[in-house]
């Protein structure tokens, strides 16, 4: 996975254009398509607000399950960052689990536009059955993977340190496959920011 040197040191603009369903829905632009992807409460929306420096641009919520849709936000006129529905929550019906992953897998199946996927990791909890499940399925469909663990100023510099190894060991991941990253503090996001710049510069150059 590249890491960008100092590419970019903040979004300029960001706006929400359009929302996805359904299977099959087309994204509301051909554009490149950044995917953030993890579990319920990983505190998916509140990074991806840190990373655009917005406060409110994706919804946040204390009640996990609360993206039931995969949304689409328009950065600098360049590319997406796609939303994609937390998976994992147990208590939503099972009707509801089986229809966001139906969602989710048609997406990332369907989409040409894809050079990447961040997938987040809850730094205080570490991999899950579910976490492992989407892993594979990333692997088999060949998708480029940065993963960012979150949350990570409720543990202090060892914990970090040790969920970080962890998480390396776990999947063989390279030094720049993983990015540390906080919503609260702030942390890693401008590395995680650089990343996703890279990933959509590729793109462009081919």
């Amino acid at each position: 996975m590249p890491r960008a040197t100092r590419i970019v040191t903040r979004v300029r603009t960001a706006e929400f254009v359009g929302a996805v369903g359904a299977a099959g829905q087309k994204p509301p632009l051909d554009l490149p398509q950044i995917a953030i992807a993890g579990r319920s409460n990983v505190g998916k929306s509140s990074l991806l607000n840190r990373l655009v420096g917005r406060k409110s641009l994706a919804r946040t919520s204390k009640q996990p399950g609360r993206t039931q849709e995969i949304n689409f936000f328009l950065i600098d006129d360049r590319y997406l960052l796609v939303d994609l529905p937390g998976y994992g929550f147990a208590r939503a019906p099972k009707t509801v689990r089986e229809g966001w992953g139906r969602l989710i897998d048609a997406y990332l199946r369907g989409t040409s536009r894809l050079p990447g996927l961040v997938l987040l990791v809850d730094a205080r909890r570490g991999l899950t059955a579910d976490d492992h499940r989407m892993i594979e399925f990333l692997e088999t469909m060949g998708t480029p993977t940065l993963f960012a663990l979150t949350k990570t100023d409720k543990l202090n510099r060892s914990g970090r340190q040790r969920a970080a190894k962890s998480l390396r060991d776990a999947l063989g991941l390279d030094a720049d496959q993983l990015v540390e990253t906080s919503a609260q503090t702030g942390a890693g996001v401008d590395t995680l920011l650089e990343s996703i710049t890279a990933l959509v510069a590729q793109t462009e150059t081919r």
